[in-house]
């Protein structure tokens, strides 16, 4: 426990993949500090659009989500990957999880935060929104 600054010893029986996630390393040696979870639950919401033919980076997606959304952001996976047959545009959808460490999150205001990143994604990223 004091290895890691783990507050209570009942975590180590924890299945929480959050909880987990922290102590999968690449190096045996590497330092590993205990990152506090949020016991309220989260929101996700789904946002998909069609990317511009060129320029685009998913990394710029992550780094805008978090740029607006900030510590609210717990996760942001891409989904799906879909080629339309005839035009072979690409769409992508990712899957944002949203959770406040010390208050549950209502979906009003998580809605308000969502549409800015649709918005900014539209306007810099250039991409087509399918919201």
């Amino acid at each position: 426990m004091i290895l890691y600054d783990i507050p209570d010893i009942r975590l180590f029986w924890s299945e929480d993949e959050r909880f987990l996630k922290q102590f999968f390393v690449s190096h045996i040696d590497q330092r590993v500090k205990y990152q506090p979870l949020s016991k309220y639950p989260p929101l996700i919401n789904d946002i998909s659009f069609w990317l511009p033919s060129e320029g685009y980076s998913e990394n710029d997606f992550y780094d805008l989500v978090r740029n607006i959304a900030g510590d609210l952001v717990e996760k942001v996976t891409l989904l799906d990957q879909y080629t339309h047959p005839k035009t072979k545009r690409i769409s992508h959808c990712y899957r944002i999880m949203y959770r406040h460490m010390e208050r549950t999150l209502s979906q009003d205001e998580v809605r308000i935060i969502h549409r800015t990143i649709e918005n900014s994604a539209v306007k810099e990223l250039r991409v087509e929104g399918r919201f």
